[in-house]
């Protein structure tokens, strides 16, 4: 039925747990999937000839940030490589993760996004939003929520 996943991860416990099930899924539908990191954008925050103690050059955010999606792909490439599917990475940068996934799912004709949800309701909801739901809302993909 599925033969492309796309399988959002941002490191956190939860989004390990989902890519776990996700592999698992990936197994009984002999599909392939692709780990995807959404990192933010580059925002100096230079002021005019005001340049702040903290601040960090475009090479060294970008060394950082590659760091960063190379440690998040490769948990869930292992994970893949252990329970036997095919697995690729990808990241980009975008300050809207729930934008960057579903473009990331076309562009790379996934028929299915397989994602965690932190299940935040209420004022934290409304107040943090929740990037899943997001997806849900903007997505004409199947999208397989993971809590």
């Amino acid at each position: 039925m599925f033969k492309h996943i796309l399988v959002p991860t941002d490191g956190s416990t939860l989004s390990l747990r989902a890519a776990k099930n996700a592999i698992r899924f990936a197994k009984v539908h002999g599909a392939r999937i692709t780990a995807f990191y959404a990192a933010p954008d580059y925002h100096p925050n230079i002021a005019g000839d005001y340049l702040p103690a903290n601040f960090v050059p475009l090479g060294v955010f970008q060394e950082q940030i590659k760091k960063t999606a190379d440690k998040y792909l490769n948990q869930v490439k292992k994970l893949a490589a252990v329970g036997g599917v095919a697995c690729s990475g990808l990241y980009v940068s975008n300050d809207s993760p729930h934008d960057a996934i579903i473009k990331a799912a076309k562009s790379r004709k996934c028929d299915l996004i397989f994602m965690a949800s932190h299940g935040r309701s209420g004022i934290a909801g409304l107040l943090i939003g929740s990037e899943t739901n997001k997806v849900l809302t903007h997505c004409k993909l199947p999208v397989l929520v993971y809590r």
